[in-house]
């Protein structure tokens, strides 16, 4: 186990804060390691300040202790806890001793057994973080991490055999996983392999699995062993409100949150519930593994939802769950509309009392909101559908798929989708249904699956027909149009687009008027109407123009640059994609990007530019690897036919 480097034989405090039940083990061995740096002795105090029993050695009985084992007559020992402290600094005065403080409680039950000059090494052990220590005292904080993946494996080999171990691989590896590298789950895991020798390992790891994540895999005999007992230690001293928190904390989904979704989660202000993730902090019941986010490994995270289910009732649990669901929709609808404002909102429910979301204003916090939280939506979306959230799911789905779309998260995409449908089914929501048919089409396109997009646009169009819904409608012609596009069925696309195009008109969305317009130009441009490509388009870009609507104007900017280029337009075409770039990476849409650079190289390579052309399509292509997208082989195969002026072939 790694130690983090040496330590300064001249400070006269050095504190190692250590994890739950590595601490005492890795501090003698430590300490014995160093021993002969230390000629006057050693001595080791057990202060027990997490004792289960609550015999908490008091820092008089420690100083009195230390005073007998120096040998000092009882006569010599004088009354009262700052006079002892006082000659037990004497003694030390001048001499080198390592002193182990083990299982401290917090800094006051440590400082009448800190030397008073340089020399001697003090050696605290705390499952708290003891920042007066480090604040007062000028103590080195030290907090050990779980162990690695190649230090848990050590581990195991020292306890049960190299061999045993190498015959069963991937049952290690499982009970790694299943143990979350903590020391004190691997040993117990251990100790129950060393135990009974004749066990397979994949038999304890089935032992775990079937746990299900749970405490019952890791209980054992003596309480010092027992994982439930060691993390209760330090539950049972935290405040009623930070105990509160902590269980509450095991019914987020994970794998972090932020301070504001701890506070939803609680249904606290934000100041009070940073005093509380501190209190957890400090009792390494809570990591902040980066600033502002929170996290604990899944060992805690079950311990802390067995409390919840044990000491917060039903209703507690749902509306703590409600509130956290609320805190992730309402900020995930903001951030959707800073990514398209133009397009039209879902009519939610207003959030629960408690409820703090955060404060996003543009579309550049908006796009770093949902990339950071990217892995937490999902598992909160997760959450949603399988407990009993349903509106929560299908329109938590909706809020996602700019995002999903521009970043090329299109599996995250379809999956949300169809457990948004599922949802709206169950709740035989038609509006919710007709969305998330929709939602799956965009996705099922990305993916190349246009038969499957072709099928759940026809049952959107039903859906919002039913619903009387004429901008539903016009938006599912729009989609049917690019899905019947990409299968070569342009005049199919076409006529689609123009409905949509009546539609938006009858329904006064300027917004889809200017989108339709595009698309009919842009089919126009594929059946080799490339004039009235450009009269189209450019009347859909003066309107996206008047609207402020960048993600519509990129895509315009393209269809020009394509019409242009098909009209031999060459240097206008290069100019509208060039427009398009700019806007799309402005935006954050990589497929965009990806898209209009790959038609780019077109131009250039038809203008007898083969360097840019090479330039161009070379960027399409490590951006659509990126997003393993099929149409990276397409472009591919351009660049290996390419040929630059010296004969050469463009690389691959």
């Amino acid at each position: 186990m790694r130690l983090g480097g040496t330590v300064p034989l001249g400070s006269s405090v050095w504190c190692r804060v250590l994890r739950v039940s590595a601490k005492t083990a890795l501090a003698v061995h430590w300490a014995h390691r160093v021993a002969d740096q230390f000629g006057d002795g050693q001595l080791y105090v057990n202060l027990r300040g997490f004792d289960p029993g609550g015999s908490v050695m008091e820092p008089a009985d420690a100083v009195r202790g230390v005073l007998d084992t120096f040998g000092v007559p009882p006569e010599r020992i004088p009354v009262g806890l700052e006079a002892q402290s006082a000659l037990y600094r004497s003694l030390l005065a001048g001499k080198r001793v390592l002193i182990v403080l083990d299982n401290a409680r917090d800094a006051d039950h440590v400082r009448p057994l800190l030397p008073g000059a340089p020399g001697c090494l003090v050696l605290v052990t705390s499952r708290n973080q003891l920042p007066g220590l480090v604040a007062a005292e000028g103590a080195h904080p030290l907090t050990l991490d779980l162990l690695a993946a190649t230090e848990a494996r050590e581990l195991l080999a020292h306890r049960i055999g190299p061999g045993r171990m190498a015959a069963e691989p991937q049952a290690v590896d499982d009970i790694i996983a299943s143990c979350a590298r903590l020391p004190l789950a691997l040993t117990i895991v251990a100790a129950r392999a060393a135990t009974h020798p004749g066990f397979p390992l994949g038999v304890l790891a089935a032992e775990l699995r079937d746990a299900r994540g749970g405490l019952d895999a890791f209980a054992g005999g003596d309480p010092a062993t027992d994982a439930r007992a060691v993390f209760s230690w330090s539950y049972q001293r935290l405040s009623s409100e930070a105990a509160r928190l902590f269980r509450l904390l095991g019914l987020h989904p994970g794998p972090d949150l932020t301070v504001l979704a701890a506070a939803s989660l609680a249904g606290v202000p934000q100041r009070q519930v940073r005093q509380l993730l501190a209190e957890l902090g400090r009792a390494h019941l809570l990591e902040e593994r980066t600033p502002g986010r929170f996290a604990f490994h899944d060992l805690l995270r079950a311990y802390a939802t067995e409390l919840a289910h044990i000491h917060d009732t039903d209703d507690e649990r749902h509306t703590a769950i409600h509130r956290i669901l609320d805190h992730y929709l309402h900020t995930a609808h903001a951030a959707h509309r800073l990514l398209d404002p133009h397009r039209d909102p879902l009519a939610l429910t207003p959030p629960q009392p408690g409820v703090a979301t955060v404060d996003l204003s543009d579309q550049t916090q908006a796009m770093a909101w949902f990339a950071t939280e990217h892995p937490v939506l999902l598992a909160v979306l997760d959450q949603a559908a399988h407990s009993g959230f349903d509106t929560h799911t299908w329109q938590l789905a909706w809020s996602l798929t700019d995002f999903f779309d521009r970043r090329g998260h299109w599996q995250d995409f379809a999956i949300s989708q169809r457990a948004a449908l599922d949802a709206a089914q169950r709740l035989a929501d038609r509006r919710g249904q007709a969305h998330a048919h929709r939602g799956l089409a965009r996705a099922a396109t990305r993916l190349g699956r246009h038969d499957d997009a072709d099928s759940h646009l026809r049952h959107a169009l039903d859906l919002f027909g039913e619903l009387g819904d004429q901008t539903g409608q016009a938006h599912t012609h729009l989609n049917l149009g690019g899905v019947l596009n990409q299968q070569g069925r342009h005049r199919e696309a076409l006529s689609h687009a123009q409905q949509a195009l009546e539609l938006y008109r009858a329904a006064g969305h300027r917004a889809g008027q200017a989108d339709a317009l595009n698309a009919v130009g842009w089919f126009h441009a594929q059946l080799g109407n490339h004039q009235q490509a450009l009269v189209d388009c450019q009347q859909a870009l003066d309107l996206l123009r008047e609207l402020g609507d960048r993600y519509g104007q990129a895509e315009t900017w393209d269809s020009l640059g394509y019409a242009h280029h098909h009209l031999g337009h060459h240097s206008q075409a290069v100019t509208c994609y060039q427009q398009a770039l700019d806007l799309y990476r402005e935006v954050g849409d990589r497929f965009g990007e990806a898209d209009t650079l790959a038609r780019l190289g077109d131009t250039h390579h038809a203008a007898d530019d083969p360097h840019s052309a090479r330039d161009a399509w070379q960027r399409a292509v490590t951006i659509l690897d990126q997003l393993d997208h099929p149409d990276a082989g397409h472009v591919r195969a351009k660049l290996g036919e390419l040929i630059v002026p010296t004969g050469d072939r463009a690389d691959t």
